[in-house]
């Protein structure tokens, strides 16, 4: 399961896996949904091919079945991949042989993103790289969203009930409430609520062809 949280303006979501062939397909898929809930369609290509070249390093350099950790974060204009493994020995693709494979690989994350690197953590390493999300209104969307939920929250006073939840979770009951509430105050200005409902659908469907 995904954890979750927030920093300032930032998403973070963390995926454990176990180094193995069958494990990186599920991982490039989970991690694809993941991005596709943020509204970043855009970038999903790209951190799918670098998911499963940092993944694919780690089944044969560190070892099959090896624990490991992806972490995806949205910071700002940016995402940050990160693969996590046990391993302190740390690649390099300027230094790898035109017939190294994780050589290889780090060449390709290096040509996808606009900034990458290799560090040493408590337990092993990290390798990381960013991936630019430019200007798409999509994931301006989103991040509006987001913010508003949380001072929807930071509203409602259950702090004990909030913390009781993930961050995801949280989230996905206060869009419910937040449309559950507009809907009481379409409806004390003599609307219906069912046409509110099918503006904000056809509203939404017109953006997303237009995406």
């Amino acid at each position: 399961m995904p954890i979750s949280g927030s920093t300032d303006s930032r998403l973070r979501c963390v995926f454990p896996f176990s180094a193995a062939a069958v494990e990186v397909g599920l991982l490039r898929h989970t991690a694809a949904r993941q991005l596709a809930r943020w509204g970043m369609p855009t970038v999903v290509d790209e951190a799918e091919v670098i998911v499963t070249e940092l993944a694919t390093n780690v089944v044969k350099h560190v070892g099959d079945g090896a624990a490991a950790t992806l972490v995806l974060e949205w910071k700002n204009d940016r995402l940050r991949l990160e693969v996590h493994d046990r391993s302190p020995a740390l690649p390099s693709a300027k230094t790898a042989c035109c017939d190294d494979e994780c050589g290889r690989g780090l060449h390709l994350v290096a040509g996808l993103s606009v900034d990458w690197g290799v560090i040493l953590t408590a337990v092993g390493k990290a390798v990381w790289c960013e991936i630019p999300l430019g200007s798409g209104m999509g994931c301006r969307r989103i991040e509006r969203a987001v913010q508003v939920l949380e001072r929807y929250q930071s509203a409602d006073g259950d702090t004990q009930r909030r913390q009781e939840r993930s961050r995801e979770a949280s989230l996905d009951e206060s869009a419910v409430e937040l449309i559950a509430d507009l809907l009481h105050w379409a409806v004390a200005r003599g609307q219906d609520p069912d046409d509110i409902l099918d503006r904000a659908q056809m509203h939404y469907e017109g953006q997303a062809d237009a995406a």
